[in-house]
């Protein structure tokens, strides 16, 4: 069994740390891999840290126009490599074939936009503030940044923050999920290849411990993270009580509006893509469907039925559309959220607990599930599920919807179906949230744009991607200039 070693300073190395945890295949329980956990790993972080330091001395001084040359190597490579890397992400993390496509894909557009790094870093400049003196503002790297990255996109997340920092002059320590390093190992033998000075960018395995030790390293200048909203809330605390930049992107409870003059054929469709898309594992997942007067039920009809017909299985098979959950105690996990909503007096419309896939028989496997009628005060109505279960409330107006999205603790992202240009600009001024969609199930914004997040769904001030990430990593500097030929100031 392969024993994942660290990459530091620019090379391969074992970890100090003699505990190991299982990667295991979610579908299968095969295990793919042991991954180094523990106390120890404090150390690793701390090697991987000086290495860093150093190399930022160097890679702060080159033009950034000669920083984003190993990019686009690095973007040819993945490109290059796409099928095995998305097996590598099916394998490990469950996803369907082109799910993992589709989040390299992503990837590849984060790589290109930071390729843009050497317009996006330009400043202002302001010409005799006063007679003979000029002013202007230059942005400047940090040092060491470092990124904490989840289990449900191992190809995609980390590409929201390496690329920019690095293309910014900063250098860059990634600790992937202990769940699923196998993607970034992959990603990181291609590192190797692009012609980065030694330890620019370092990986870290670990759990817990690794965590702690890259919030509390006082040579790390900036903390990237991305997971549920408790631990969003321990990482931007431990990491602003210990002076570093932090951005903490946490949980979600999405919702997702239907007014009557929406088109039901394909609304639904791309509902169920939503809701279901990657075992509904994403923090842009749409989990409460609100429909507004249907009182023929012909919303939920066309809901029902969509997600009755999705096919789960192992995300290499052709034509599943739905893989396994993560973990044998996600699943459990899931399914008792979902008696507890029975328990608050939700009815259970379509029922995925206790599934079975034939020839997977120890998968996490469960299917499209849909509960109705949860109390609006219930525990359900505010717990984020990671999974697939859609909630379906249904209410009068727009204004009822727009009260019950705005009286929501998490703002990751709000949705609306309709025909109407009138409800669709009410509900894109008045909804709080982050991420609005019009007639779109998941809006994910483009690399170009920032990942927006409001509320319980993010702690700080500047996100992932585009010019929010060239401007978190960078601090600025300004230079006030006089060049007197006499001094006209008496003293």
């Amino acid at each position: 069994m392969e024993l994942l070693k660290n990459y530091i300073g620019g090379k391969w190395l074992d970890s100090r740390e003699a505990a190991f945890s299982s990667v295991v295949n979610p579908a299968t329980q095969e295990i793919l891999g042991r991954v180094p956990v523990g106390p120890g790993t404090s150390t690793d972080v701390d090697e991987a840290v000086k290495a860093a330091q150093v190399a930022f001395k160097e890679w702060s001084q080159i033009p950034v126009m000669q920083r984003v040359q190993p990019l686009y190597k690095l973007k040819q490579l993945i490109e290059d490599n796409l099928d095995d890397l998305a097996n590598t992400i099916t394998l490990e993390c469950g996803k369907t074939k082109v799910e993992s496509l589709g989040e390299l894909q992503r990837a590849i557009e984060n790589i290109e936009a930071a390729c843009a790094t050497p317009l996006l870093i330009q400043s202002e400049f302001s010409e005799n503030i006063a007679r003979g003196v000029d002013e202007f503002m230059i942005r400047q790297p940090l040092g060491v940044c470092a990124c904490i990255a989840p289990f449900n996109f191992p190809g995609m997340i980390p590409f929201w923050f390496l690329p920019y920092a690095i293309a910014c002059g900063n250098t860059f320590v990634l600790k992937p999920s202990e769940k699923v390093p196998l993607t970034m190992m992959k990603v990181f033998s291609f590192i190797e290849k692009i012609g980065l000075p030694a330890g620019v960018v370092s990986l870290v395995h670990g759990g817990k411990e690794t965590v702690d030790a890259l919030l509390d390293h006082p040579d790390i200048k900036a903390i990237s993270f991305v997971g549920s909203t408790a631990i969003a809330k321990y990482v931007y605390s431990r990491g602003a009580a210990n002076g570093k930049r932090v951005q903490a992107q946490g949980g979600a409870k999405n919702p997702v509006v239907i007014l009557p003059d929406a088109d039901l054929e394909v609304t639904s469709k791309v509902i169920a893509d939503s809701v279901y898309g990657c075992a509904g594992q994403r923090c842009l997942a749409a989990s409460t469907i609100i429909s507004v007067g249907d009182e023929k039920g012909e919303i939920k009809d066309a809901l029902y039925e969509t997600a009755k017909q999705r096919t789960t299985g192992f995300g290499l098979l052709p034509d599943v559309e739905m893989g396994p959950v993560i973990s044998r105690e996600s699943k459990k996990r899931i399914e008792s959220l979902i008696q507890q909503g029975i328990q608050e007096g939700g009815q259970v419309l379509l029922d995925g607990r206790n599934t079975q896939i034939s020839g997977f028989e120890k998968g996490n496997f469960l299917r499209p599930t849909i509960l109705e009628n949860i109390p609006l005060n219930g525990e359900l109505i505010k717990t984020e599920i990671f999974g697939p279960v859609m909630t379906l409330l249904s209410m009068k107006t727009v204004e009822d919807a727009l009260a019950f999205i705005n009286g929501n603790r998490y703002g990751n992202m709000a949705c609306i179906f309709t025909t109407s240009g009138a409800s669709a600009r009410k509900f894109r001024s008045e909804a709080n949230a982050g991420n609005i969609g019009v007639n779109i199930g998941v809006a994910a914004p483009m690399a170009q744009f920032p990942f927006s997040g409001w509320n319980e769904s993010f702690f700080g001030d500047l996100h992932g991607q585009g010019r929010h990430a060239i401007e978190f990593f960078t601090q600025t500097k300004i230079v006030i200039e006089r060049w007197p030929k006499e001094w006209s100031r008496k003293f």
